[in-house]
C-alpha cells in the first residue's frame, strides 16, 4: 500500500462543481485568423482491389 494511512478515501474527496451549461467564453473570444493554413494529406491510403489481388497472386506463387 503506497498511500499513507491518513489519506482520505476517494468518496471523501471534494468533487469539482460542474455546471449544467457549458462555458462558451473561450469559444466566443477565439480568433480563427490566428490559425495556420494546413493541407490535409492521406498518409496511409487503403490498398486498391487490384493491389490486393496482386499480393494474393504473388503469395500463392512464392
Amino acid at each position: 500500500n503506497l498511500l499513507p494511512s491518513s489519506a482520505p478515501e476517494l468518496s471523501q474527496l471534494p468533487r469539482p462543481i460542474m455546471s449544467d451549461k457549458p462555458d462558451f467564453a473561450e469559444i466566443e473570444t477565439f480568433d480563427k485568423t490566428k490559425l495556420k493554413k494546413t493541407e490535409t494529406r492521406e498518409k496511409n491510403p487503403l490498398p486498391t482491389k487490384e493491389t490486393i489481388e496482386q499480393e494474393k497472386q504473388s503469395e500463392s506463387t512464392a
